[in-house]
């Protein structure tokens, strides 16, 4: 199934209606903007619309697609175990429920007016009702609040998407134009029709042609509008009723409780989803589709109390599948805890990184190491953007750690590569502060690997090019947006070392230069001379196929 298009069918259910009521929203106010250039292409254009709104298959889609859509927002609203939510789905769901009550009138006065009394209901219709009283204003509201909710799910269906980031600056001046359009076109027609309802015999005209309510007509359709407004009030107090209810059985009842792998250890009632148990003990955990299963960034991998957890659903595990989720995955807005488990949030939500900067460039002789993730094109070839990016962010949490505690910072991150300098106060701490990195990193990749295995994932392989040489340190860039780093020939060798591992079948290549100045004797090693492109004059060093035996170099201090 397309990711735009998965999980359960409530939820496929509330996005095809919401597709639906798009698509209807979107012509309906494209017609009323067409006021703004004349009143008879408005009138021409509200003939070819009803042309297919008021067939008997578009009223059944439409209305259909309404009470799905209305029906579905409540039963969500109603299951909710927690009222805590991000910005942006508070926002659509206030604004949903706010349509309601401003669109009963409308349809009522409109539509229903059509059919049980004869009215012809034409743009004029609607306009001469309304200009000039507070409803036009009720109306001009209605108008924003149905965009604004219409646009906020539109975008976080579509933003899953690369296509949809390029072309989010044009949709978003589109969004903006629409009911901008569409205002001045309910503009104009006022203006238009108030001057002629000022002329009795066309006010006449118009009143047979539109076919004009009498008294008691208006009083039915008054009365109608009170009943459906006190049944909409009715049904979401239900629905809030079923929601307050559920949460104090929830906080009489049994209690499960999370500990989240570096995080905190938290107990919650037995029956939210594992995502509503985060936000509801403020655990950031991310969840791109807002909860709705569509994507997999709120998935976790539960390490602990499987046994405590109800089998995933058809839908859940169609999601997991399409990702080629390891054993134990699952995905918190689906899963509800019903006993303790230990999980692991796949996507961080609150991850930073800070690191210091320096002002003035400085000239220093340091050792520096360039890795590289082998294969990485053809091992993610066919993933989702969010799987690419956590199987690289536990890669470099498993081995920066050895770069860092040999005294190294990395300089930058190069897509599925690093470059990492050692800063210490001698040249020769600086290349022994490389060598034992790497040890680390071969240490921590056997780790990593070890633990792939374990989820059924093929290793992930490395080279390396370690490098001692002059370096030139500063913050380069332009004003405000200068990141510190470094350049000079050594970066470019130790990265033109990498390159060459591949063609000697080696792990890491450590330069001579480097080797001697960490106090390792060379003449007991194998050292190869090899041809590095863009780097003039040839250089030797160190094949290693096994990073730990870096540790037993003769020489090399402990």
């Amino acid at each position: 199934m397309h990711i735009l298009f998965r999980g359960n069918w409530t939820t496929r259910a509330r996005l095809l209606s919401g597709l639906v009521l798009f698509v209807f929203v979107l012509f309906h106010f494209l017609n009323i903007g067409l006021g703004l250039i004349s009143p008879e292409l408005m009138e021409r254009a509200q003939d070819w619309r009803l042309a297919v709104t008021r067939s008997a298959p578009g009223t059944v889609l439409i209305l259909g697609a309404m009470v799905t859509h209305f029906l579905l927002a409540l039963a969500r609203l109603a299951g909710r175990r927690t009222l805590r939510m991000p910005l942006w789905q508070a926002v659509q769901m206030i604004s949903g429920l706010l349509v309601p009550p401003l669109l009963i009138a409308h349809v009522v006065h409109v539509r229903l007016a059509h059919e049980l009394f004869g009215v012809n209901d034409r743009m004029g219709y609607l306009v001469a009702l309304i200009w000039g009283s507070p409803s036009a204003w009720k109306q001009a509201l209605l108008l924003l609040i149905v965009w604004t909710h219409a646009c906020a799910g539109l975008h976080f269906w579509l933003r899953l998407r690369p296509w949809w980031h390029r072309a989010l600056p044009a949709m978003t001046a589109l969004a903006v134009l629409v009911p901008a359009f569409a205002l001045a076109g309910f503009v104009a027609e006022g203006r238009h029709i108030s001057a002629l309802l000022a002329d009795a015999q066309a006010r006449a005209a118009l009143v047979e042609a539109w076919n004009w309510p009498d008294s008691d007509a208006f009083a039915q359709l008054a009365r109608i509008t009170d009943w459906a407004l006190w049944v909409f009030w009715a049904m979401v107090g239900l629905a809030l009723a079923d929601h307050v209810g559920r949460r104090l059985v929830n906080r009489l009842g049994h209690r499960v409780t999370i500990r989240y792998v570096d995080g905190p250890e938290v107990t919650a009632p037995e029956g939210p989803t594992l995502l509503e148990i985060s936000r509801m003990t403020g655990v950031p955990h991310m969840s791109l589709c807002g909860g709705r299963g569509r994507c997999t960034t709120c998935r976790v991998i539960v390490e602990d109390g499987a046994e405590n957890l109800p089998p995933p659903s058809p839908a859940e595990q169609v999601s997991l599948n399409v990702v080629n989720a390891p054993p134990g995955a699952r995905l918190a807005c689906q899963l509800r805890p019903c006993g303790r488990i230990t999980v692991f949030r796949v996507f961080r939500a609150d991850g930073r990184r800070r690191r210091a900067h320096a002002t003035q460039g400085q000239e220093r002789r340091l050792a520096v190491l360039f890795l590289d993730m082998r294969g990485f094109t053809e091992r993610t070839t066919g993933q989702l953007p969010y799987d690419v990016v956590f199987l690289l962010n536990r890669f470099f949490d498993a081995i920066v750690p050895a770069i860092t505690a040999a005294g190294g910072t990395v300089d930058k991150y190069l897509g599925d590569g690093l470059l990492a300098v050692f800063e210490t106060e001698g040249t020769a701490g600086s290349a022994r502060a490389a060598l034992h990195a790497a040890t680390g990193i071969g240490t921590a990749l056997e780790q990593f690997n070890h633990d792939l295995a374990a989820e059924r994932a093929p290793p992930v392989r490395i080279g390396m090019g370690l490098h001692l040489g002059t370096l030139v340190l500063g913050e380069i860039g332009a004003a405000g947006a200068a990141p510190r780093t470094i350049i000079g020939d050594t970066v470019n060798i130790a990265s033109r070392l990498e390159a060459k591992t591949k063609e000697l079948d080696a792990t890491a290549l450590v330069s001579r230069e480097l080797l001697e100045a960490a106090g390792v004797d060379c003449h007991a090693l194998d050292l190869v001379t090899v041809e590095l492109r863009g780097v003039a004059g040839p250089v030797q060093a160190l094949p290693v196929r096994s990073l730990p035996s870096l540790a037993a170099l003769p020489g090399l201090p402990d």
